[in-house]
This record gives structure tokens, C-alpha cells and sequence, in this order.
């Protein structure tokens, strides 16, 4: 069996997958991000991610941040819409070390005042180097055009003025509120025997008391389309393109992530650069994206485009839209989209933190974990009647929305 799979007492599961290499990975994900975030929360999830490194009851900050460093282990965390993950890339012979100081962290830290204080300052740099970079930040702003209103259009980092007045006492209760045992998953990939891990996770982590999630997130039902120009100064126009799309479970996503790698995946010979960039030499910066949530999903054109460029750009954006739209991909087309995005995903998946990250994301959504060959029986059965069904659905210019960094 390619993934193993283990449920503690308390509602937490743990996956994994054996590795015969020398460096092993693992990590714990919770269901919690900035989507479970009152409005006054807002960058509390994030702010949360790293306050967890700042000391427990038996740890200070600085033995914290040496106990897998000292052996020369990365341990890092992230904070998503939707998740939270804390994850560690160690030497084999360290599994126990890096199991114990993870459910330390995750369990028992004490967020002391001092640390917060100065963590703050750390976050509101991050904040101002964000708002410095208008290409990483226009994604944001546009998921808060197509969101508008709700808990997903808000960025992951927040307001200067909420993590200003965030303290031990909101960390507590967004913890007590949002980190539920049944949404956290342990993912492991590593040379390990399975029955060995498990007694590994039971130790560290079946005291944690369960506590069960009874509340679904509030849904995001109603989608308008939206235009909007803001002025910047910025050397170049950035433009997004987009349309809510699909979710994690949803039929279609498959279908969606093909069709969205052969218009602006990270190949080379994507449609939009070969229109874009090599025929034209317009746009040095051009991809699309398709990023499902638990329950909606959201596709994406980015361009990084020269001022005197934008209309010509774009016309060529809307036509590769049309055309996917209007005529079917030929046989031959869709076998080689599927063979193509067949191998980006092995070479992905070669990536073993990858892969470790992907499966603990797989079983917290959808309580499942799909080999890589499941995935390519999956992509396989695409067809093109499916590809133009999804073109015409998401690519349809009237459900379009478009937000615009003018250069001043």
C-alpha cells in the first residue's frame, strides 16, 4: 500500500508514506487559517503561526528554534485561508525528536508578552514588504474583489492596527474556537516503519484532549463580477483575470487544473506565453492559476504587462479564452495536455516534502488520499467535451472579473 493511514482516540489522523531515503519529512496541518477569522481576527491565524515558535511550557524561544537546527533539521510553518502547518525535513534518526517538539509547539506554547511584542514588529515589516511588491499583492487584492465581503477575500497577513492589539487571551480563544483535533492531520514521508510512527504519534499527541468541530465555515454563495482600476506607481501595468471556479471535491477540478495547465501552467509552451511572450514579445511575466478551496475555487490570469501594451495584451488574452471556449481541443491536442501535465505532476511528486504536504491536504478535504496513479486514471479520462463544458463555464467573459495596478 502506498499511503498508510492511522486515526488516534481524539480524532487526529496521521498519513503516511514510506521513503528508503536518507532525509525524512513530516508535519502536522490543521484546519484552521484566516477564514476562521471574526473580523476583528483578521491576521490572527498567521500571527498564531508564529507566536508558536516563541516558547512552551518547557522551552524557551531560543530552545525552540535550536532543537532540530542543532542537527541540522529545517522546521518551518505557514499559514493558508485555510490551513496551518507546521512541518519539519530531518535526518531519519531524528522522527521522535521532531514528533516531540511539534506537539510541543503546537500544544503548549505560551506566547510570553515579550516575544509577541517584538513579533508584531517582525509581522508589520511583512506587511510593508508585501505592499512593496504589487505582483504578489494583486493576487490578494483580487480574491478580496471576488470574495467581496466575505472571509476569503481578506489576506492572510492583516491589518496593522488588529495585530497591534492581538494578545495571549485572542490567541487562546482562536485556538480554543478553531483547532480541532478532528481537522488535524500528521502527514509523514520517510524511512520509517509504519507500526514504529504510530507508537511515535500516540506518544506525543493521544493527550491531546479531543475536540471535535461542529461548525461548517460560512459558505460563499453569492458571486458578482467585478472590474476595477487602481493607480499605482509601479514600472508596469499588472493585471488579474478571473472567475471563481471549482472545489477540492468537485468532479470538475481534475478537468480544470488540465485545462488550466495548458493555458498558463508553468510550461514553456503554455498558450498564453506562446501567444503572449514568444510570439509577441509583450508580457515578460504571464500564467494562470486554479486554486481550489474546500468549498469554491478561484482561477486566475496574472500579467506583468509594459504600459503601451495593455490593450494589445489583452486582446490576445481574451482570444486564447475564446478559442478554448469555441473549438474543441483535436485528439491529438488533449493527448498531449494530458501527457504533459502527467509528468509535471511525477516531477512534483518526486519532491518528497511535496508530497508530504499535498497528502496531508488531501486527507484534511477530503478525507482520502489518491496515488499518483489514481490521479493519472483521473486526468486520463478527460475528455474534450468536458475541457470546452468547463471553458464556457469559467472563461465566460460575462462572469469575468478584472483587477487593474495602473502606473501613475
Amino acid at each position: 500500500m502506498e499511503y498508510q493511514l492511522h486515526t488516534l482516540s481524539n480524532g487526529i489522523r496521521l498519513v503516511h508514506r514510506h521513503a528508503d531515503n536518507t532525509v525524512s519529512h513530516c508535519g502536522i496541518i490543521i484546519g484552521a487559517g484566516s477564514r476562521n477569522e471574526e473580523t476583528k481576527e483578521h491576521g490572527l491565524a498567521h500571527f498564531i503561526e508564529h507566536g508558536i515558535f516563541k516558547g512552551t511550557t518547557k522551552r524557551k524561544v531560543y530552545h525552540v528554534l535550536s532543537r532540530l537546527e542543532i542537527v541540522g533539521s529545517d522546521l518551518n510553518a505557514y499559514t493558508t485561508k485555510e490551513e496551518t502547518c507546521i512541518y519539519a525535513s530531518f535526518l531519519n534518526r531524528y522522527y521522535d525528536r521532531t514528533l516531540e517538539l511539534i506537539s510541543d509547539i503546537t500544544f503548549n506554547s505560551t506566547f510570553p508578552e515579550k516575544e509577541l511584542k517584538k513579533e508584531k514588529d517582525v509581522i508589520i515589516e511583512e506587511i510593508n514588504s508585501y505592499r512593496d511588491n504589487p505582483a504578489e499583492m494583486i493576487f490578494d487584492d483580487f480574491e478580496e474583489l471576488l470574495f467581496d465581503g466575505h472571509p476569503l477575500g481578506r489576506n492572510i497577513l492583516g491589518t496593522k492596527k488588529n495585530i497591534k492589539l492581538f494578545d495571549k487571551a485572542k490567541i487562546d480563544r482562536f485556538m480554543a474556537n478553531n483547532y480541532h483535533t478532528d481537522r488535524m492531520v500528521i502527514c509523514s514521508v520517510g524511512k520509517i516503519n509504519f507500526r514504529k510512527l504510530i507508537t511515535l504519534v500516540e506518544k506525543y499527541f493521544s493527550g491531546i484532549s479531543s475536540n471535535f468541530n461542529h461548525t461548517a465555515p460560512v459558505p460563499f454563495l453569492l458571486y458578482k463580477p467585478a472590474k476595477r482600476s487602481v493607480k499605482k506607481r509601479n514600472f508596469q501595468t499588472h493585471c488579474m483575470i478571473g472567475n471563481i471556479a471549482y472545489n477540492y471535491n468537485d468532479n470538475h477540478r481534475m478537468p480544470m487544473a488540465l485545462l488550466n495547465n495548458l493555458l498558463g501552467g508553468p510550461g514553456l509552451n503554455s498558450r498564453l506565453n506562446l501567444a503572449i511572450r514568444e510570439k509577441h514579445g509583450l508580457a515578460y511575466n504571464n500564467e494562470s492559476n486554479f486554486s481550489p478551496y474546500s468549498d469554491t475555487g478561484v482561477f486566475s490570469i496574472y500579467l506583468g504587462i509594459d504600459n503601451g501594451s495593455v490593450d494589445k495584451t489583452l486582446h490576445y488574452v481574451y482570444n486564447e479564452l475564446k478559442l478554448l471556449r469555441e473549438k474543441k481541443l483535436g485528439a491529438m491536442q488533449l493527448r498531449t495536455a494530458k501527457r504533459q501535465f502527467i509528468g509535471q505532476l511525477a516531477i512534483f511528486y518526486e519532491q518528497n516534502l511535496s508530497r508530504m504536504l499535498s497528502m496531508g491536504k488531501s486527507l484534511l478535504l477530503s478525507d482520502k488520499v489518491m496515488t499518483l496513479e489514481a490521479v493519472n486514471e483521473k486526468i486520463d479520462s478527460v475528455s474534450a467535451a468536458e475541457i470546452s463544458e468547463i471553458a464556457n463555464e469559467v472563461f465566460d467573459p460575462d462572469q469575468l472579473s478584472v483587477l487593474t495596478y495602473l502606473s501613475k
